[in-house]
C-alpha cells in the first residue's frame, strides 16, 4: 500500500526566549525524494496506530477558509502553510510551556483518500558511530513520541461537510493545554466521542446479554465474541461495524444485536473507531489507584476472586507464583 506525496512543506519555528518564537520558512517545496517519502511514510504509520480524537471545524475557522482558498488553487500550497504557521506561532506563544519545533503540512493520498496532515515535530539528540568507529552526535527527528499532530481527511470534509470526524488530532500526554491551542489554530472543536461510543457499545453488550437471560458463562462468551470482532477490527485498522457485529454474534430471542441497540436508544454510530483500553473491559478487570494495581480475566470473578461491594473488600484465592514468592520472602524477613 502506497502512500502518494502531492505536495509538502517544511518551515520552523525557534524559542528566542519565554515570550518569543522565531519563525523559519521554506521559499520552496520540499521534493518528495525517497528520504522525504520514507520521513511520511513512517509518520503516517506512527500517526494512525495511535489513539486519536476526532473533531470538525468551526464556522469562523481561519485555517478552514485559508485551506478552501487552496483547494480552489487561488493560493498555492506554500502560500498556504507560510501563513497558517504564522497563526500557529501565534497561539503557540500564548503560552509558558510554547518550544519550537519543525512545523511540517503534507498533502498525500493512502489508498484513494486525501489528506492534509499538520505536525510540530521536535528533535533529539543521539550518538552514532562511522565507518572509522568514531563517535559523533547527531540530531534526528522523534517522530514516534510526536504528539502535536493533526489530519483532515479531505475527502470526506468535501463530500460530507456535516460530518464530525474527517478530522482527528493527537491530544498528548503533557496535558490539555497542547491540545486547547492546537485546536485554537485549526479553529475546530471535538466531534465523535470515540469512547462514549465504545462505552455505549459495552453496555448495550451487557444489557443484550441480560434481556436474554444468559448465565455467566454464557454472558462471558457473548462478550468474548464482541472483543474478539472489535480487536481484529482494530488490528485491520477498520472501523466497528454494527451490522457487520450483528452477524457475527448469535441472534438472542426474536432481535439481532443491531435492532436492539437501536431499539434501546444508545445513539451507537452506524461504525465508529474502535478503543482499545474501553475494550478490553469486555474480557478483564483493571483499575489502579493509591498505590495498588489490579489487572485479572473476567472469567476469574466469582470462581478465584471475590468482590464484597458492602465492605468494599477484593478476595483472592491462589496468588501468581512470582507474587507468592515475593510475599513469601518479604514476610520471612519481617520475621527474622
Amino acid at each position: 500500500m502506497s502512500l502518494d506525496i502531492e505536495q509538502i512543506a517544511l518551515h520552523q519555528l525557534n524559542k528566542r526566549d519565554e515570550q518569543t518564537l522565531d519563525v523559519v520558512l521554506r521559499d520552496t517545496l520540499l521534493t518528495p525524494n525517497a528520504a522525504v517519502e520514507e520521513m511520511m511514510a513512517e509518520l503516517h504509520r506512527v500517526y494512525s496506530a495511535k489513539s486519536k480524537a476526532y473533531g470538525l471545524f468551526n464556522e469562523e475557522s481561519e485555517l478552514a477558509a485559508a485551506l478552501r482558498t487552496c483547494r480552489k488553487g487561488d493560493e498555492d500550497f506554500l502560500g498556504f502553510s507560510r501563513a497558517a504557521t504564522g497563526r500557529l506561532r501565534d497561539e503557540l506563544a500564548k503560552y509558558p510551556f510554547a518550544e519550537g519545533g519543525v512545523v511540517l503540512f503534507c498533502h498525500y493520498r493512502f489508498l484513494a483518500v486525501e489528506y492534509l496532515l499538520v505536525a510540530v515535530l521536535t528533535s533529539r539528540s543521539s550518538m552514532r558511530v562511522n565507518e572509522q568507529l568514531d563517535v559523533s552526535s547527531i540530531h534526528y527527528l522523534d517522530i514516534n513520541h510526536a504528539d502535536i499532530v493533526a489530519r483532515i481527511d479531505l475527502t470526506e470534509w468535501e463530500t460530507n461537510p456535516e460530518s464530525t470526524r474527517y478530522l482527528t488530532f493527537l491530544k498528548g500526554r503533557v496535558g490539555r493545554k497542547v491540545s486547547d491551542f492546537f485546536m485554537d489554530f485549526l479553529g475546530a472543536s471535538e466531534g465523535l466521542d470515540t469512547k462514549a461510543q465504545n462505552r455505549g457499545l459495552l453496555q448495550a453488550v451487557d444489557d443484550y446479554c441480560a434481556e436474554a437471560q444468559l448465565d455467566k458463562n454464557e454472558r462471558q462468551n457473548y462478550r468474548q465474541q464482541v472483543y474478539t470482532y472489535c480487536n481484529d477490527q482494530l488490528q485491520a485498522g477498520e472501523e466497528i461495524a454494527l451490522q457487520e457485529l450483528a452477524q457475527e454474534l448469535p441472534p438472542l430471542g426474536d432481535k439481532d444485536f443491531k435492532q436492539f441497540s437501536t431499539e434501546q436508544g444508545y445513539e451507537l454510530e452506524e461504525s465508529f473507531p474502535a478503543d482499545r483500553s474501553t475494550l478490553r473491559q469486555l474480557t478483564k478487570f483493571a483499575g489502579s489507584g493509591g498505590g495498588l494495581s489490579i489487572n485479572f480475566d473476567a472469567l476469574l470473578m466469582g470462581e478465584r476472586i471475590f468482590w464484597d461491594p458492602a465492605t468494599d473488600t477484593l478476595t483472592i484465592k491462589g496468588t501468581p507464583p512470582n507474587l507468592r514468592d515475593q510475599l513469601q520472602r518479604r514476610s520471612g524477613s519481617g520475621n527474622s
